[in-house]
């Protein structure tokens, strides 16, 4: 029995030196990349704590019972696919065989995201069957469906530039509410000018 209709996924990756944000670090390192995926998923916490709707959280490689991720507020679970999509895919079907209504996923990457921006995600779905967020980089950072539509996981190649317009053509005979576009932080240039980020910027002159 769900406690609400509406579910937010969000997907995570375990904080683990080497094994996050490597496009950052291949110009920042390691270190400095766990240290800059710690403050998103600090920031991920914030702006989705108090959020009126049901939360589950999905692992990259394990569950950890006790971390910055409240038990009491959100389900813990563990990402299941070989690639990005059929790990979404898998969360969004679990989601609805418990009942939901809206199930909307994002990352745990998003600094320039706020809880404003979730809520407006359901709310669109009101009136549409599915909701993009999308990112500058050609990708989306927040997709929400009222019933599954599996095309959308299927043949994408993660992580370029046509994500965004490819999962819109898998959506033409669909009705899709979008949302303002936002950038993620994948690459050295996307935490430029955000002085949270600050302690971490280099300098890149020859």
């Amino acid at each position: 029995m769900t406690a609400s209709k509406n579910l937010l996924l969000i997907l995570t990756r375990n904080p683990e030196l080497g094994k996050c944000k490597t496009r950052l670090a291949a110009t920042i390192g390691d270190q400095a990349a766990l240290e800059v995926y710690k403050i998103l998923l600090d920031h991920t916490v914030h702006i989705t704590q108090e959020l009126p709707c049901d939360k589950h959280v999905y692992y990259s490689e394990r569950i950890i019972r006790e971390d910055i991720w409240d038990n009491e507020l959100y389900v813990k679970k563990l990402q299941r696919g070989a690639d990005l999509g059929q790990r979404m895919q898998d969360a969004f079907q679990s989601g609805f065989n418990e009942g939901y209504t809206k199930v909307v996923v994002i990352g745990s990457d998003m600094f320039d995201l706020d809880h404003q921006d979730i809520m407006s995600a359901f709310a669109k779905l009101d009136d549409n069957d599915a909701v993009l967020g999308p990112a500058k980089d050609g990708g989306y950072y927040l997709l929400g469906m009222k019933q599954l539509f599996p095309s959308v996981f299927q043949s994408k190649n993660w992580g370029t530039d046509t994500v965004f317009e490819d999962t819109m053509k898998d959506l033409q005979d669909m009705k899709v509410g979008l949302l303002d576009e936002r950038n993620d932080v994948d690459r050295y240039e996307d935490i430029l000018g955000i002085p949270v980020f600050k302690a971490f910027l280099i300098d890149l002159r020859p």
